[in-house]
């Protein structure tokens, strides 16, 4: 006995299209689409990798940045980015170019030092370098081209420690002229380094 299967051209158009359909909805229940905030945060993330390639901390006479060196050595930690610590001595015109100037190049050490030693706690390579200019900004900009840097990390002016200080003339030159982003951190109301939470 021969049973013979007849299958309908209509009746199996609407399979197949039930079939298509259940699988579309197997794949989006499988593959929702990204929320707004899922894209900001990818394009954060992106962004945030491309940023931290290079990174220059500054410090000057003027620049207090101690308080952020600890979260430049976070960032170049976890992204692998270069580092460099980069302290700048203003000559005044009255003064040679290259003149002596051992308070300040005391507190570069001292600042340089404590930038390598939270450097080296945490495993990471950090370059020093101190630059004696007629302009801190000019000088900063020019580094920063040279390095080909990703970020600018400043701390406050030092004249700023009080609320509602205005940032330092250097600072503001900076920020406004450089080509790469900059970080400007304000200590704290109550003196809580980032250094300390490093540890």
């Amino acid at each position: 006995m021969n049973a013979s299967v007849h299958v309908d051209p209509i009746g199996a158009v609407v399979a197949l299209l039930i079939a298509c359909s259940i699988g579309a909805v197997l794949y989006w229940m499988l593959h929702p689409p990204e929320s707004q905030v899922q894209k900001m945060a990818a394009q954060t993330t992106r962004e945030v990798k491309q940023m931290v390639g290079s990174i220059i901390v500054v410090f000057s006479p003027e620049i207090n940045s101690r308080h952020m060196m600890a979260l430049a050595v976070k960032l170049a930690r976890g992204e692998r980015s270069e580092l460099l610590a980069l302290y700048v001595i203003e000559v005044p015109r009255t003064l040679p170019p290259d003149a002596e100037m051992p308070d300040e190049e005391r507190a570069a050490l001292d600042a340089l030092g404590a930038a390598e030693t939270i450097a080296n706690e945490n495993n990471v390579n950090l370059r020093t370098e101190t630059v004696k200019t007629r302009a801190t900004s000019e000088a900063v900009i020019e580094i920063a081209k040279r390095e080909k840097a990703d970020l600018l990390i400043l701390g406050s002016y030092l004249e700023g420690k009080y609320a509602g200080a205005r940032l330092g003339t250097a600072i503001q030159e900076i920020a406004a002229d450089a080509k790469c982003d900059v970080l400007i951190g304000v200590e704290g109301k109550h003196g809580k380094l980032f250094g300390e939470e490093l540890a």
